[in-house]
């Protein structure tokens, strides 16, 4: 019988190969049936701290056994198969103890792994510049010394609230320890005083363990912006020695004025100037004062120094010295015919004019004479000084009085001879005479009677009636006229004499008279209302004498009565009940400070502040009496101390009122415009809203329905309205604010009508279509040349009547806004003559059967080009047609597909762009 196969032989090598080494195992496992073990495996020690290890076997009676590690141990447990040890002071990042026994001539081995991790304890923001401008990068820098491990670390950098970048060190190695994390900011104006801050997360919950945080000491910012202008300094070219002149010293642009310093100075001197501030704008104001020590030029100098940086500006300023002339007349009260002498004089550079005459040269006195007469009493002279000073001409004048002693002229037109006038109408009655001195002049009757009352005005009555001798007097001399009086009148109380109210003052001495006019003298008697004693002589005022009197005047020819209001005086004075000390006003409460003050007349009240944000504030308040009139209720309230001070025209009295204010929270146009506008493509901002109100309202935004995904850029979807919501302890305002979103213009359509050839003579238009917003102002770029070119309403399309081949060539659309430019261009090929369609038509024929040929890949070809994005050619050319819309291939494709976008005066040629070609044929 034929022997086993070969494969017969191999399977059964291979079984008995198997058994074999199963056997064989079998051996080793009853050998080595024992094992060591160490617990924990592997262990996450804070840094320092303390771990017990176990170390134990199988084995029945090891021989001996331990635990290896470079690790400070405090105390061991043992036991017959087992060994305990507490392992202190753990620091290393990564340590592998080994457990081991001695079994049966063996080693058995069983290996640990620990390691060790440190909280982010200290977290270090380098610090800040003192100053940094607005515009220029500074960079941001986090220390995190020590903690670990790395790769658990996450670190943050903050503005405020915001996170400026995150960065978590996961891949790091496991005995890596500590981070620093580096940011480049643009600092903002708004930047100024925000406080930057680095937060750190160890995060072992992986490991079973917790999240440990910890954050930097906020570091502020100090940003600013000064200009590289110098000021403008304004001030007077010339000073004269002991006067004063305005300076003056502007700048804009600076941020944060108010932390701009300004020097002033002139020569040595330095000024002291106010300086006040709008926006960005600051404007410091000083008068400068010459003295005999700086008479000369001098430099005038105005220094800004704002963030550690200075911009200084000089002017040119001359201190002179100009006395007043003098002007002296030899006798300034002359008499008639004496010579009197007029001299004008100057200093010793400066040149006098006297009443029009100049003198010789400069520094010598000018002079006239004259006779003086009636006619030069009261003539005026004038002296005038002029001084060249650095070019400029300057003039001071002085001027004199001559008076003329001349005896008395009593003239018709002064004094008439006769009167006549009815009983009753007030009159005045006048007689008056020339002369210097001033004349007295007396009105008498003859036989020692009557005297008038001249320049009084006074009721006429009968008893003035008569002739009357008049007398002028004075040192020179005198002058007699007669003058007859012809008057009737009855006795009377007016006015003058005893006038309807009267005023006394609290405390002084005072006596009620009544003069009545009549003649013969009336006699007047004054009663208070409600008694029959005489009022009579001098009367310490007290308030008890205010009343109304009843004061009679009597004589022959009848009798006058009139009442007399009484009234009396007194100052202010204050009561804490009326006007308290302190006050709390609310905004919105439609309260006003009640502060009423006893005193007659009644005493006008006026508080301002004295101090902190109330200085120099007025304090609304409540009218003592109630009218139709409500006092305005005031919408702000600076809180801060008030000195209320009370006035009348008897004195004054002030008080010290402590006034505390708040108020709900308030947002308008000014703290949170209800429209915002943002650019596509510029850093993600927050809504610029905030809000009035005391205590500081916190502002919080939201768009209304979706919200707005957290994005780095602003987008088109950004766009929408976000409802602004402000709160405090008294109340919430709200206001909504509608966000657009500006982008750039893009060209996105440039298509020509008809898209085929076009005949000499023939129309065709073009249109332009961008998008942009703000919309795009279209422009076009013509062939040189081109004629007969009309252009729409808002210049999207362009039209041509009666091609010519000047219209071949190429037309540029650009697309411009504020916030770039587009262009896209368009080849029109110039037009065939008539002798070139003769050709194409006699090579028509023989062209017809490559033509049927050539079909069916033209049209393959075809398909990859848009509608009007190809280049019919002439007979004479390859006679394909070209696809130019950036795919094509072909002879024609380097007629160009081109395009540009340009902003920010950078002009890039994208990739893609299109050419659009049409021929134009003959007819």
């Amino acid at each position: 019988m034929p022997g086993p196969s070969p494969g017969l032989h191999r399977a059964l090598l291979g079984l008995w190969a198997a058994l074999g080494l199963g056997l064989f195992g079998l051996s080793v496992v009853a050998q080595e049936p024992f094992w060591a073990d160490l617990q924990p495996r592997v262990a996450l020690v804070e840094r320092g701290g303390s771990l017990w290890l176990n170390c134990s076997t199988n084995c029945p009676r090891p021989e001996r056994g331990g635990l290896e590690t470079s690790l400070r141990r405090n105390g061991t447990q043992r036991g017959l198969r087992w060994l305990a040890r507490q392992l202190v002071d753990i620091r290393e990042p990564e340590t592998q103890p080994v457990c081991f026994f001695r079994c049966a001539r063996r080693t058995l081995q069983a290996r640990g792994l620990i390691r060790t991790f440190q909280r982010p304890d200290r977290v270090e923001l380098v610090p800040l510049p003192a100053w940094q401008p607005v515009g220029e990068n500074f960079t941001l820098s986090c220390r995190v010394p020590g903690a670990g491990p790395r790769g658990s670390l996450t670190l943050t950098l903050l503005r405020g609230a915001r996170e400026l970048i995150r960065r978590s060190f996961s891949g790091e190695p496991p005995r890596a320890r500590g981070a620093v994390l580096t940011a480049t900011v643009l600092a903002r104006r708004e930047d100024h005083g925000a406080n930057f801050s680095c937060r750190a997360e160890l995060d072992l919950r992986p490991h079973g363990l917790g999240l440990f945080e910890n954050s930097s000491a906020p570091r502020e910012l100090r940003t600013f912006a000064l200009p590289p202008e110098p000021p403008r300094l304004a001030a007077p070219r010339l000073l004269e020695v002991g006067s004063e002149g305005p300076v003056s010293c502007a700048m804009d642009g600076l941020f944060p004025a108010s932390e701009a310093e300004v020097y002033l100075a002139l020569g040595d001197q330095r000024l002291s100037p106010d300086v006040t501030l709008e926006g960005d704008a600051l404007m410091a104001t000083a008068t400068a004062t010459a003295s005999a020590e700086q008479e000369g030029a001098r430099q005038l100098v105005c220094n800004v120094t704002l963030g550690g940086e200075s911009r200084e500006t000089q002017e040119n300023v001359t201190v002179y010295s100009f006395p007043e002339p003098l002007l002296t007349l030899s006798e300034p009260n002359a008499h008639e015919g004496k010579m009197v002498t007029v001299t004008c004089a100057a200093g010793t550079r400066a040149l006098v004019t006297l009443d029009g005459i100049p003198a010789a040269v400069p520094g010598q006195p000018a002079q006239l004479q004259l006779n003086a007469t009636e006619n030069d009493d009261r003539r005026g002279f004038f002296c005038d000084a002029t001084l060249e000073v650095d070019g400029e001409t300057l003039r001071k004048n002085e001027s004199a009085e001559l008076r003329v002693l001349y005896a008395p002229r009593l003239d018709d037109s002064d004094c008439p001879r006769s009167w006549t006038w009815p009983e009753g109408p007030e009159q005045t009655l006048r007689c008056e005479a020339r002369g210097n001195p001033e004349p007295s002049v007396h009105c008498a009757r003859p036989d020692g009677g009557a005297v008038l009352a001249l320049g009084l005005l006074g009721p006429v009555t009968r008893a003035l009636a008569g002739t009357y001798h008049c007398t002028a007097t004075n040192v020179q001399g005198q002058a007699v006229k007669d003058v007859t009086l012809t008057v009737e009148y009855a006795p009377a109380l007016d006015s003058v004499g005893c006038p309807e109210r009267i005023t006394w003052l609290e405390g002084t001495e005072a006596s009620l008279s009544c003069v009545a006019h009549g003649v013969p003298p009336p006699n007047v008697n004054c009663v208070r209302s409600g008694e029959a004693r005489v009022v009579e002589g001098t009367l310490r005022v007290v308030r008890e004498h205010a009343g109304t009197y009843r004061c009679e005047a009597t004589n022959a020819r009848g009798s006058a009565a009139k009442n007399v209001a009484v009234t009396v005086e007194y100052g202010p004075s204050f009561e804490e009940v009326s006007c308290p000390s302190n006050w709390t006003w609310v905004e919105g409460s439609g309260q006003l400070f009640s502060c009423e003050v006893d005193g007659k007349p009644e005493p006008s009240v006026e508080c301002v502040g004295s101090g902190g944000t109330s200085e120099g504030a007025l304090l609304p308040l409540a009218p003592p009496d109630p009218g139709p009139r409500a006092p305005q209720i005031p919408r702000e309230l600076a809180p801060g101390t008030y000195i209320c001070n009370a006035t009348n025209q008897h004195g004054s009295v002030v008080k010290m009122v402590t006034v505390s204010a708040e108020s709900p929270p308030q947002m308008d146009e000014s703290t949170c415009p209800s429209h915002q506008t943002w650019l596509e493509g510029a850093d993600a901002a927050a809504l610029a809203c905030s809000a009035r109100g005391r205590p500081s309202p916190q502002v919080l935004c939201s768009r209304e329905g979706a919200p707005r995904p957290q994005r780095l850029r602003v987008s088109r979807q950004d766009a929408g309205i976000y409802r602004c919501l402000a709160t405090n302890a008294h109340g919430t305002d709200a206001r909504i604010v509608t966000v657009g979103v500006e982008y750039r213009p893009v060209v996105a359509e440039l298509a020509a009508s008809p898209p085929g050839g076009v005949r000499p003579g023939g129309n065709f238009t073009l249109t332009c279509r961008a998008e942009a917003w703000p919309p795009a102002q279209i422009s076009w770029r013509a062939p040189p040349g081109a004629l007969n070119i009309g252009l729409s309403s808002n210049n999207s399309t362009l039209s041509v009547a009666g091609a010519m081949g000047s219209h071949g060539g190429e037309y540029e659309c650009a697309a411009t806004n504020a916030h770039g430019r587009h262009t896209r261009r368009i080849t029109r090929p110039h037009p065939a003559g008539p002798w070139l369609w003769v050709a194409v038509s006699g090579a028509a024929g023989g062209a017809a059967l490559l033509a049927a040929g050539a079909g069916l890949a033209f049209y393959v070809q075809s398909t990859a080009c848009k509608k009007g994005e190809y280049n019919v050619q002439e007979a004479e050319s390859s006679g394909e047609a070209v696809c130019l819309n950036g795919a094509g291939a072909g002879a024609g494709g380097g007629g160009g597909a081109e395009g540009a976008t340009e902003a920010a005066g950078t002009a890039e040629a994208p990739a893609g762009g299109e050419v659009f070609a049409i021929q134009l044929t003959s007819a």
